[in-house]
């Protein structure tokens, strides 16, 4: 299993004694230009999330017009960068906790009010499975194929393959936010052409504990798909049975391929070096889980 860190990744090792082979960054759709300077500061595995930016005037894309294609400029910069990459495994996680009122890409506001047609989980799975496409890359009378398959303009140039490193991450949240019907993860869910590796993110709050039920309710619906925790944390306080308990659910996980810990940034409310006790169970249980055969 390969163990990552978002954050300052020399520091965490100093912590856990973690050699982390993910690093994770976040970029938007207006950051093509930092793309490869990104990649090469965070490996030996990258892991880049594409977020759009807070829901309204701030954002820099959304799901509709990426899925019709007026981000393709930026998709084919990063194409490119995993393509060139020396990496032999790179993630790419287009809209993390896309369930929630949060993200640019969540269909909800918070109070449970439907966002405009821009934002609706169809748009959301239609550029999801653009964003698959494009990166995967491939002559431009193969991949436009294959998007006007899914009712969407093609691409004007060939592209560099990168099926043999890139892996995309589907990361929903494991409940939406809001919890209504029609913001479960299931609502964004492209199909299985278009995922490598389903993720959630598990942060343990206090008054609020992990939610591992979702976590097992989203690991159970996709059987054929390997699971990953692209983000785990602790939120501000010392709670050593959270790690004892990643642990333990990893072991018992078989399709388990990567977790992520979120932050090792120094000061971050997750940060260890304000949690000893769950740094020594780190060390002791989570750490090793990254050399098993």
């Amino acid at each position: 299993m390969i163990l990552g860190v978002h954050g300052n990744a020399p520091r965490f090792a100093s912590q856990t004694g973690q050699q982390s082979q993910i690093g994770l960054s976040f970029v938007s759709f207006a950051q093509g230009n930092v793309l490869a300077r990104v990649a090469a500061a965070i490996g030996p595995v990258p892991m880049i999330a594409l977020n759009t930016g807070s829901y309204g005037a701030a954002q820099t894309a959304t799901s509709r017009s990426i899925a019709l294609g007026q981000n393709d400029r930026f998709l084919s910069q990063l194409n490119a960068v995993v393509a060139r990459s020396p990496a032999t495994r790179f993630y790419v996680r287009p809209f993390p906790e896309m369930n929630a009122h949060w993200s640019g890409t969540s269909a909800y506001n918070r109070d449970g009010t439907r966002r405009d047609a821009a934002h609706s989980t169809q748009w959301t799975r239609k550029a999801f499975a653009r964003i698959t496409v494009v990166l995967r890359g491939g002559t431009r009378d193969v991949v436009s194929t294959l998007l006007a398959k899914l009712g969407l303009p093609g691409i004007a140039a060939d592209l560099p393959v990168t099926t043999a490193k890139l892996r995309m991450v589907w990361n929903p949240q494991g409940f939406g936010a809001p919890d209504v019907a029609g913001n479960s993860p299931q609502a964004y869910y492209p199909g299985d052409a278009y995922v490598d590796v389903v993720g959630d993110d598990l942060y343990d709050m206090p008054g609020h504990g992990a939610t591992w039920s979702a976590a097992q309710k989203l690991y159970d619906a996709h059987p054929s798909k390997p699971f990953a925790f692209p983000e785990f944390g602790l939120w501000g306080f010392d709670d050593p049975q959270f790690i004892r308990d990643m642990a333990k659910w990893v072991r018992r996980h078989r399709r388990v391929e990567f977790i992520s810990y979120f932050s090792g940034r120094p000061g971050s409310i997750w940060d260890l070096a304000t949690k000893p006790a769950s740094r020594s169970a780190y060390r002791a249980l989570i750490t090793p889980l990254g050399i098993l055969p």
